[in-house]
């Protein structure tokens, strides 16, 4: 209209539409980027302080293969502490994570969990006594010894309690301690806990869960 702007083209118009467009776009994906990079930050450090599975672990497994942490990165691990003179409940704990690897194997494009058992028994419970103890469960469950300094060392790492109570008149004796299945990523790093009140389809369906959504933390 008469004493308005200078009108420009319909293709410049559209041009600048659409470089404004994309210039918004792209701060919105780089302001993404920067939330989920904080986030993440703050998620590590999170798993930092509560300090579960951070460390290290040098243990034998049931073949008397050294074992460390770093052997399992890449891998999902299901984790559980007790000993092979337990009555009930190491058993009762043991076959609900077998079941559970077993209901995971059932899908083939789920990768393989790889369960693991380390004694907190170290006294009685040598690599021998370990190797036995593993047959009775999943075929592919390891178990894990070693020292007892070691094996306090892989217990504190994941704030497992446990004490050896009193000997009977046959020197046996049970072991009190942390029963939990823990979950950990392929980075290694803590990402669930199972109690005795989860069945075996709620943790595999929890796992699967974690696979599904699952971002690794450290690259």
């Amino acid at each position: 209209s008469p004493g308005s702007g200078p009108r420009f083209p319909l293709r410049t118009r559209l041009l600048v539409t659409f470089l404004f467009g994309g210039g918004v776009v792209a701060v919105w994906l780089y302001l993404r980027r920067e939330k989920a990079q904080r986030e993440k930050l703050m998620r590590i450090e999170e798993l930092k302080k509560v300090a579960v599975g951070q460390g290290d672990f040098r243990l034998v497994d049931h073949t008397g293969r050294p074992r460390s942490k770093a052997d399992f990165k890449g891998r999902w691990v299901l984790l559980y502490f007790g000993f092979t003179h337990c009555p009930d409940i190491c058993p009762e704990t043991l076959e609900r994570m077998s079941r559970a690897v077993e209901l995971l194997d059932r899908e083939p494009r789920l990768p393989q969990v790889q369960p693991l058992f380390v004694t907190v028994d170290p006294e009685r419970d040598d690599v021998a006594a370990v190797a036995k103890y593993v047959r009775e469960f999943h075929p592919r469950l390891l178990g894990l010894t070693g020292s007892p300094e070691e094996v306090r060392e892989a217990g504190r790492a994941y704030r497992v309690y446990y004490s050896a109570g009193p000997k009977d008149e046959d020197d046996d004796y049970i072991v009190d301690h942390t029963v939990i299945i823990y979950l950990l990523g392929p980075d290694g790093l803590f990402l669930d806990f199972y109690n005795r009140s989860k069945t075996e389809e709620q943790i595999a369906q929890s796992v699967k869960g974690h696979m599904d959504t699952y971002k690794s933390l450290l690259s």
